[in-house]
């Protein structure tokens, strides 16, 4: 792989990187119970705002959604005798959207596993943080020929984070794909780059995310997401170019560049916590 020069982060870590590490792994602003669909624990929502809202009870049919103990536990059970997870997950997902408490609406289904890691069902992606299910997410690094790292900055209609800067491609795995799948489709989405057509590709590592998100507006999201990041060399002649719409810019700078922007805040805080894997990863 091409060496990165100067060094990312030399000669030490800078003072904002332990504060962003301990943001990475901090408890739910509010109370939190369990939420289990048909018998298994998949994610978990604030205690009280169903009831307040009304949300709680009757979603439909003989869906019923209602405050439980399982073994001396208080937990939230979404149960039908004939509706599988996917149908339950959508009618609370629905529920949530027309009570103004989701993210952004994507219409992109993501996979939900219980606690063996096994697929129960899937779930619109703007219900997945306010419900505290767990996500993955895949991000690549991308690095010239002479050692500059290729940025994307985010459009300026993105729901969160707009026109700020990104790797060179960051995006969730949809229900539908493997990290591989995830790693080449979004590349190509964002990038215009076909993994094929890249060098010296490479996992990097896992950036575990468990902290309080604004989804739902207020304290009800909570992001529970591991995020596989990747490095791949950008062969001499090869431009991104966006396909999708998301990205304002694609810009291609120094080492010091990139951590001259890392320290205004002018990364997302995923993107910035990638980074400082990648200088991590190259001492």
């Amino acid at each position: 792989m091409s060496p990165v020069s100067p060094p990312l982060f030399a000669p030490e870590p800078p003072t904002w990187l332990a504060a962003a590490r301990r943001a990475m792994q901090s408890p739910p602003r509010k109370p939190r119970l369990p939420l289990w669909v048909n018998g298994q624990a998949v994610g978990s929502l604030v205690e009280h705002f169903l009831i307040d809202t009304g949300i709680a009870g009757r979603l439909g049919g003989d869906a019923l959604l209602s405050k439980r103990e399982r073994s001396g536990t208080a937990v939230w059970l979404l149960e039908s005798p004939t509706q599988d997870a996917t149908a339950l997950m959508g009618r609370l997902a629905d529920a949530l959207r027309d009570a103004g408490r989701s993210g952004p609406w994507r219409h992109e289904q993501l996979a939900v596993q219980a606690v063996d890691g096994s697929r129960i069902g899937t779930v619109e992606r703007g219900a997945v943080r306010v419900l505290g299910i767990a996500t993955l997410a895949v991000h690549l690094v991308g690095i010239a020929p002479d050692g500059r790292l290729w940025v994307q900055q985010r459009a300026a209609n993105k729901a969160n984070y707009p026109l700020h800067w990104d790797t060179l491609m960051g995006g969730m795995v949809s229900a539908q794909d493997s990290l591989d799948q995830a790693l080449a489709r979004e590349t190509w989405e964002e990038a215009g780059l076909k993994i094929a057509d890249l060098q010296d590709l490479r996992h990097g590592g896992v950036l575990r995310f468990r902290q309080p998100d604004s989804d739902g507006g207020g304290d009800l999201g909570y992001m529970y997401e591991d995020i596989h990041w990747y490095t791949a060399t950008v062969p001499e002649g090869q431009v991104p170019r966006n396909q999708d719409g998301e990205v304002a810019q694609f810009a291609l700078w120094q080492a010091d560049e990139v951590q001259q922007q890392l320290a205004q805040a002018r990364f997302t805080p995923e993107a910035a916590l990638v980074w400082a894997g990648f200088a991590d990863w190259m001492t």
